[in-house]
């Protein structure tokens, strides 16, 4: 970006000199530079992003709080296409190493196509290992999504990605909903990590993640039911949560990080807008 407007400078200064000009810059070359630094200001992270899709979502200037966000770090990668908005896989990561000193607190991911913007927030510590998280998502229509992740220094990031959507997902049934192994879980996480390595943890519960925006065969409206919040702690310490909304496809899947310092046990709970919860565990040993 400081290339650009010096080059942009550069230019100006060799067209005043050509024109025997001695007044500096014209009217014109000041509105160009100034029109430059209107579409990017610099940051100590990046170039803050002044435009985007996140700017008319009110649910997201509420997360920022006044804050201008920086279009750099924040990776959304899902498909350019997606024939079943029912279930669009997204994984979402943040191009920077968690420290003590300065970590991604929060990941917070929004539709803004869907009735309901808000998909989900999640949360990391520094025993997360990796600020990444992988789920899948409902999708009411083509539109952009969008995701701000938000830093220990209270420095936030945006990303946006267009998905072209073949079949709305927000109203569609939950049929691949098992109803005889509901709050079912499953757990695969790593036996054994060596001091210093990050390992992956992938879980899923069998739930329909009711939205409330349906009808059923007669016509009734099928009660919203929600798997609402999703923990994940090692001895007990945190290692990573979930906020979940309306927008989480059926069968809630995530897979996320932990860089443990030492073994023990990995206790995760599933908990329902009705307080009803699954829990599951595994056990990581550390060499």
């Amino acid at each position: 970006m400081r290339r650009s407007l010096y080059y942009i400078e550069a230019m100006t200064m060799k067209a005043n000199i050509m024109t025997n000009s001695t007044a500096g810059l014209s009217r014109r070359s000041a509105l160009v530079l100034g029109g430059a630094a209107a579409v990017f200001s610099l940051s100590p992270l990046g170039a803050v992003a002044n435009t985007g899709t996140w700017q008319r979502v009110d649910e997201v200037l509420a997360v920022l709080d006044g804050a201008d966000p920086i279009a750099q770090g924040m990776v959304l990668d899902l498909p350019l296409v997606s024939e079943n908005g029912a279930s669009v896989q997204v994984n979402l990561s943040v191009d920077r190493p968690m420290a003590d000193g300065e970590f991604v607190e929060s990941i917070h991911l929004f539709a803004p196509g869907n009735p309901y913007p808000e998909i989900a927030t999640y949360h990391f510590t520094p025993l997360s290992g990796r600020p990444a998280v992988e789920t899948r998502i409902r999708l009411n229509e083509t539109q952009t999504v969008i995701a701000l992740a938000k830093l220990s220094s209270g420095a936030v990031l945006v990303g946006e990605q267009e998905v072209r959507v073949t079949t709305s997902g927000c109203l569609t049934d939950a049929d691949t909903y098992d109803t005889a192994n509901e709050f079912q879980t499953r757990v695969r996480a790593p036996e054994v990590l060596a001091t210093g390595d990050i390992g992956e943890v992938l879980t899923i519960i069998n739930h329909p993640q009711e939205s409330g925006l349906r009808t059923d065969a007669s016509g009734d409206m099928v009660p919203m039911r929600l798997i609402e919040r999703f923990e994940a702690t090692l001895n007990g310490e945190p290692v990573f949560s979930a906020d979940l909304n309306r927008s989480v496809a059926t069968n809630p899947y995530i897979k996320f990080h932990i860089a443990p310092q030492a073994g023990g046990t990995l206790e995760l709970i599933w908990t329902e807008d009705t307080g009803e919860s699954a829990q599951a565990s595994a056990e990581i040993s550390v060499s």
